[in-house]
C-alpha cells in the first residue's frame, strides 16, 4: 500500500512538472497563432518573439519555469489532492483544474488584472494554456488518479 501511494505521489510530481513545461510552450503557440490573425495587436507579436530570449539565455528559461512552478504550485497541489482523494479521472475535470490553476497563478502576478481590460486577453491565453497543461497532466497522472488501489484485480482473459 505504501509503495502504491509513493508511486502516485511520484506520478503527480512528474505529471505536474511536464504539464508546466508544456503549458509554457502552449502560451507561446497561442500568442504566435493570435499574432498571425488580421488586425492583431502588435503586443501579440512581441509576446511571440519573447520566448526566443528564454531559449537563448537558459538561466532566464529556468527562471520562468521555476517562477511558473511557484505561482501555480499551491493551487495545483490542492487540485491534485482532490483528484487523488476522490479518484477523479475525468480529463475534462483535469483540464478545468489546469485552467483554474493557471488563471490563479496569473492573478498572483497581476492582482489588478480583473480591473484592467487589456489583461483579460492575457488571462484567457494563460487559462487556455492551462487547459493544455491539464490534459497533459491527465495523460501522465490523472487517468489513474486515486490513492486507493482497486480491491479486486481482473483475471487475465476474464472480465
Amino acid at each position: 500500500m505504501i509503495g502504491y501511494v509513493l508511486k502516485r505521489i511520484l506520478m503527480v510530481l512528474v505529471g505536474y512538472l511536464v504539464a508546466v513545461l508544456v503549458g509554457l510552450i502552449a502560451v507561446v503557440v497561442i500568442y504566435a497563432i493570435l499574432s498571425s490573425l488580421p488586425n492583431a495587436p502588435a503586443y501579440f507579436g512581441l509576446m511571440e518573439l519573447t520566448p526566443v530570449a528564454v531559449l537563448v539565455v537558459p538561466p532566464l528559461g529556468m527562471f520562468v519555469y521555476f517562477l511558473t512552478i511557484i505561482l501555480t504550485g499551491m493551487q495545483t497541489l490542492v487540485f491534485a489532492l482532490i483528484a487523488e482523494f476522490f479518484s477523479l479521472r475525468s480529463f475534462w475535470l483535469h483540464m478545468v483544474f489546469g485552467a483554474a490553476a493557471a488563471a490563479a497563478g496569473f492573478m498572483l502576478i497581476w492582482p489588478d488584472a480583473a480591473d484592467d481590460p487589456e489583461r483579460w486577453a492575457d488571462m484567457g491565453i494563460v487559462a487556455g494554456a492551462g487547459l493544455v497543461a491539464g490534459l497533459i497532466y491527465w495523460l501522465i497522472a490523472g487517468r489513474d488518479a486515486g490513492f486507493r488501489r482497486p480491491l479486486i484485480k481482473a483475471i487475465p482473459g476474464k472480465v
